[in-house]
């Protein structure tokens, strides 16, 4: 029966979803082009807002606890599992203060109305996972970036969703050069859960009636390690320990 009743909200959820990205594509480019980039920083937010508002539509409950208050006048460097898309958009609006930017493989950077717009002109990083020199190069660009401008990268270690929620281990390589680039960061955990069910079908029909939930754990200072092994070792044990089964 719950599958069942997920086929008409997939639909009606598919159809507001796709005119959000079209209208707010709209949007970005009129504000990045006439007004700038704190125009379009704005638009994203809001971009952001909406997706979730087009996910209550499936019965999906959003909670984001975040019991820090942490600082503006650092970068961030957020760390993340991954379990779908629909990570992001709570990621962006809850943090938005912080001027998020993610890490993203470039096959995002096109062909999807809003998000290649954001990731090409918002200050997120494209990657070419298949080319070494162009990804070390991508990366140290944009961790010179987030530590002048203190804004948050947002890296999701396991390179790949995870299907099931249950978490692969971290390839830590690009962690480790942003962890190099921004020295002055506040590294943030942040664990997700039951992001992985709206994709429990496939991408159709979604799954309904889930409660997403994300917890931002405290805050770590890079300068405090000096063993950055252990330093990632501890972020990685600390998000996977609040997974849950």
């Amino acid at each position: 029966m719950r599958k069942l009743l997920a086929y008409p909200l997939s639909i009606i959820f598919y159809l507001c979803f796709g005119l959000t990205l079209v209208i707010f594509h709209i949007i970005q480019w009129i504000s990045f082009n006439v007004f700038g980039y704190k125009a379009l920083k704005i638009s994203v937010d809001w971009l952001q807002f909406f997706i979730m508002r087009c996910l209550n539509l499936l019965g999906t409950r959003i909670s984001f606890y975040n019991p820090y208050n942490i600082s503006t006048d650092r970068p961030l460097i957020i760390v993340c599992n991954h379990q779908s898309m629909y990570d992001i958009s709570p990621i962006m609006w809850y943090m938005r203060k912080h001027h998020v930017k993610f890490v993203s493989k470039k096959e995002l950077g096109k062909g999807i109305p809003s998000v290649s717009y954001n990731l090409r002109h918002g200050g997120s990083v494209l990657i070419d996972r298949k080319d070494a020199r162009q990804s070390l190069s991508a990366m140290m660009t944009f961790g010179d970036y987030i530590e002048k401008t203190k804004r948050a990268a947002v890296i999701f270690p396991e390179g790949t969703r995870s299907k099931n929620g249950v978490p692969r281990p971290f390839k830590t390589k690009g962690l480790e050069m942003l962890i190099k680039k921004i020295p002055s960061a506040h590294i943030v955990p942040i664990t997700v859960n039951n992001s992985w069910k709206m994709l429990r079908y496939g991408n159709f029909p979604m799954g309904i009636g889930n409660h997403m939930k994300f917890t931002v754990h405290k805050p770590l200072e890079i300068i405090n390690f000096t063993n950055k092994t252990e330093l990632i070792e501890q972020v990685e044990q600390t998000i996977v320990a609040a997974i849950e089964n």
